[in-house]
């Protein structure tokens, strides 16, 4: 486009609302932009020197220009976050999340299921969300199993099945987290009703559900049917807790959407909170980078747009720190002054800024290389432990009543598996099934070794067992001399508890949390280590151990009969005299009188 024919396509410009696209030669898309004004704000680009230097490289690489006029900057606005969307122009504000929230799934099936996700698929289900505390999300979700029991199992629900008899209750029947219509206990309609009041209650509507609830509960006990109005009543009390815990101004103030805003030369910070009741039922940050000289208004518009149609909301109230002209369909904006509105708007704009201070500290990380800081300062607080744990090691035992016991030990740098540091160690000095004596000649026999060849110690050593493994622990690094140089624990293996050194009762640490994956993945990895090596070194030997603890019986003899009789139950079933002659006739006495005899001496 040479300059008489862009000062012919900008003075025929309409002066209405709509959306412009810029495309260079190669007949790619960009930059899309949206105007109120769309003749004033397509010829600014060209009518004055553009201080911004990328501004100045978009208009030198403008090859022609296209629009659209709309019938309101809301629709521009519409059209120009679709176009973005799908084109992804090179000179546009990016939109990034600072995280793949959850959502909270109602599936399109009979007898509807209700579960969390991370992945929203056009299948005709209800999708709620995103939440940005997956804690708070869980928590919303064991209200609803507990108010409105709902199925969790993935069976085809349908009539046919049921009147059939296909299925069976599971335990969640009979733990009262499901009411069985699986079987036809519970209604489909029955059921349809229960999942549309717990739609209400994800909507955050408690207000509602709880007015319907004391209903029922009132109706109840006037039938004098009072453990129905019981049950009904444990119910009121679950939801009042979960919106006591939820509610962080006037309930009056309901059905509200609230954005928070701050921003740097980079990038626009905002923060979204939706408020039913007085209580915060959804929040979700966003980062805008910014690609040339958007205004903030232009930004937090933009930003709203997204972030409303990511929740499916259609509030009728948005609460914000400064006006936009870009107003919204059937809703009313609100800039306010003091209050609980105002206490609620302020709330966002700190929320904002912790998330920009978030997005701060990560990318210092990431430019300073460690990636894995804040996962060990998070292990450290959790943990108790006097440092961070950037060097762990971790030990399992492995062994068969007795025989062939191994120690395994592996390592983890900032959290992450150092394969090349794992080890092996063939148990020398302890016989029979000992884990005590097992553990202690392991790690006398690595530290030794460390403080021998003069290398850094770990910062945490977590052992494999309860309080018996860690006492015996402890008891050989006190005799090296290194108990007060590192730190000990111990995860057991059935309840996953986390055990420290003298203290009867485990460490708190929330069993989804990212330092007890580390531990869980550290204990893992040792037992899959021990046993992979355990089976190298003693894949043979297993196969015969019953024959080889047979006093006088060797590896050789032992390996004569499989070949002969097959297998160990075939020796076992064979006459003395045949196995007498095939090993002679004193070691096939031993053999038969083995198998045969009720009490025998063992050898080890």
């Amino acid at each position: 486009m040479n300059s008489e024919e862009l000062k012919h396509f900008l003075k025929n410009l309409p002066e209405k609302s709509g959306v412009y696209r810029y495309y260079d030669e190669n007949g790619t898309i960009i930059y899309v932009g949206k105007a109120k004004n769309l003749k004033r704000r397509v010829s600014s680009y060209f009518n004055k020197e553009q201080e911004s230097p990328k501004t100045r490289v978009l208009v030198s690489k403008i090859a022609e220009i296209k629009f659209t006029v709309t019938d309101s900057e809301y629709d521009a606005l519409l059209l120009e976050n679709n176009l973005i969307k799908k084109h992804q122009p090179r000179y546009n504000v990016m939109l990034k999340d600072d995280k793949t929230y959850p959502w909270i799934c109602i599936k399109n099936e009979a007898f509807p299921r209700i579960f969390s996700t991370r992945k929203r698929l056009n299948d005709g289900s209800k999708y709620f969300g995103p939440y940005s505390s997956v804690k708070s999300m869980n928590t919303l979700l064991e209200v609803l199993r507990d108010v409105y029991p709902f199925r969790t199992c993935k069976m085809p629900l349908t009539a046919e099945n049921i009147d059939k008899g296909k299925y069976r209750v599971c335990l969640d029947y009979h733990i009262k987290k499901c009411l069985g219509p699986c079987q036809g206990f519970q209604s489909e309609a029955e059921y349809r009703k229960n999942i549309l009041l717990a739609t209400k209650l994800i909507e955050g509507d408690i207000r509602s559900v709880i007015k319907a609830l004391h209903a029922e509960m009132m109706q109840y006990a006037e039938a004098w049917e009072f453990e129905k109005a019981q049950a009904i009543k444990l119910k009121i009390n679950s939801m009042e807790n979960y919106q006591a815990k939820s509610t962080v101004v006037n309930p009056n103030i309901h059905d509200t959407n609230v954005f928070g805003f701050t921003e740097d030369d980079e990038s626009a910070f905002v923060s979204y909170f939706k408020v039913m009741n007085g209580a915060i039922v959804q929040t979700q940050n966003l980062e805008v980078r910014k690609k040339i000289e958007e205004s903030k208004e232009d930004l937090l518009a933009m930003a709203i747009l997204e972030l409303r149609a990511r929740a499916e909301d259609h509030t009728h109230e948005i609460l914000l720190p400064f006006p936009i002209s870009c107003t919204f369909q059937e809703t009313k904006i609100v800039l306010p002054k003091a209050g609980d509105k105002y206490q609620l708007l302020q709330l966002a704009q700190r929320n904002a800024l912790a998330f920009k201070q978030d997005i701060h500290n990560q990318r210092e990380l990431l430019e300073a290389g460690r990636p894995g800081i804040r996962l060990m300062q998070k292990m450290k607080e959790d943990l108790m432990l006097p440092k961070e744990p950037a060097y762990i090691e971790c030990f399992d035992n492995s062994n068969l009543l007795g025989q062939y016991p191994v120690g395994a030990m592996v390592c983890f740098r900032n959290g992450k598996p150092s394969k090349r540091e794992y080890r092996i160690f063939k148990i020398k000095t302890v016989e029979g099934p000992d884990d005590y004596a097992t553990m202690k000649e392991v790690l006398t026999r690595r530290y030794s070794r460390l403080l021998a060849e003069e290398k850094p110690l770990p910062d945490l050593i977590l052992i494999d067992g309860g309080k018996g493994q860690i006492s015996a622990a402890v008891e050989a690094l006190e005799k090296l001399g290194i108990m007060e140089r590192v730190s000990v624990l111990g995860l057991a293996e059935r309840l996953e508890d986390i055990y420290r050194p003298g203290d009867s009762l485990p460490l708190y640490v929330d069993k989804k949390s990212e330092t007890q994956r580390v531990l869980q993945h550290l204990r893992d990895e040792a037992h899959r280590f021990g046993i992979t090596h355990y089976r190298k070194l003693h894949g043979k030997g297993l196969v015969k151990t019953e024959l080889t603890v047979i006093q006088g019986i060797g590896k050789e003899t032992a390996d004569k009969l499989l070949r002969i009789f097959h297998s160990v139950n075939g020796v076992k079933n064979a006459r003395e005299s045949d196995l007498q002659q095939a090993i002679g006739k004193a070691k096939g006495s031993l053999v038969y009188k083995y198998f045969h005899t009720e009490e025998i001496e063992m050898g080890a």
